[in-house]
């Protein structure tokens, strides 16, 4: 059975487990993973803590066995969300991240967004083949974003 959860205080670990992973984070620019301390985490979760519900960030569970994890960050000025998930290979192509993802932009547009966006790598094809199934499309990045387009795609998908 698959849970979403909210990341609680004890999922930090799996978090940070996740994110040390080269394997999961090579698409965002850490082909050896980011090694984070605990206490940058126990920051970083109070961080995303202070600032739900505009931002939040969930834990994927697929019977009981932790899989990754989805996010979402809501920009008021513009009624735009990022989005993110990242999952261990053994998770990937079950659907999982389908339902996660479907998940996180079901609570940004509850939450007021407007639009979401991704930003996939353009060499992770199977992200784009996952985002583009959910519908979303490309499109030129908005020029208040600062994110490099050289090693990125924009997507975006409207309520």
């Amino acid at each position: 059975m698959l849970e979403i959860i909210e990341t609680r205080q004890q999922d930090i670990d799996l978090v940070n487990k996740l994110w040390a992973d080269g394997e999961v984070m090579k698409f965002v620019g850490f082909p050896n993973g980011l090694h984070q301390t605990r206490e940058s985490m126990e920051k970083w979760y109070k961080r995303i803590g202070s600032s739900r519900p505009l931002t939040n960030h969930f834990c994927i569970f697929d019977n009981n066995q932790y899989c990754g994890e989805t996010f979402y960050s809501i920009d008021k000025l513009h009624n735009t969300a990022s989005l993110d998930i990242k999952l261990y290979k053994f998770a990937r192509g079950k659907g999982i991240a389908y339902q996660a993802l479907s998940y996180a932009i079901e609570q940004a547009f509850n939450n007021g967004a407007e639009t979401v966006w991704v930003d996939p790598n353009p060499l992770n094809t199977k992200a784009i083949a996952l985002y583009e199934k959910l519908g979303f499309k490309k499109n030129e990045m908005p020029s208040y974003l600062e994110e490099d387009e050289s090693n990125s795609i924009y997507m975006e998908l409207s309520r």
